[in-house]
């Protein structure tokens, strides 16, 4: 077999210069910034508003009381009837009650919104 000579050259790595002592700092920082930038937007714009959204609906839950028409998150319409610390009976119609946890209301309907007369 004929062997044909393969010519490869010796690469030799070559030492960086000495830096300034501050510049490898700065460049940590730099490198950091778009990390930094990124969890700052990611704050304002998925975090803040839904901290937001909890506050509102835990002050509308303490509000309750009995009467109020509301709308649960399965989508029944009902009265309040009775109030508990965790829980709350729901009037559906005339004689139909039903017994919800307070979180699942998601919204106070305005007074008559519900028409149970048919």
């Amino acid at each position: 077999m004929w062997s044909l000579p393969v010519f490869i050259s010796s690469a030799f790595a070559q030492t960086a210069p000495a830096a300034a002592g501050g510049s490898d700092m700065m460049s940590s920082l730099t490198g950091m910034l778009p990390l930094v930038l990124m969890f700052v937007v990611l704050y304002f714009v998925m975090i803040r508003p839904q901290m937001k959204k909890q506050k509102e609906h835990r002050t509308m839950i303490d509000a309750l009381a009995k009467g109020d028409e509301v709308a649960t998150a399965g989508g029944l319409l009902g009265k309040v009837t009775k109030m508990g610390d965790a829980y709350l009976t729901l009037e559906l119609a005339a004689g139909i009650e039903v017994q919800l946890q307070r979180s699942a209301i998601v919204q106070v309907l305005p007074k008559g919104a519900i028409n149970t007369s048919k």
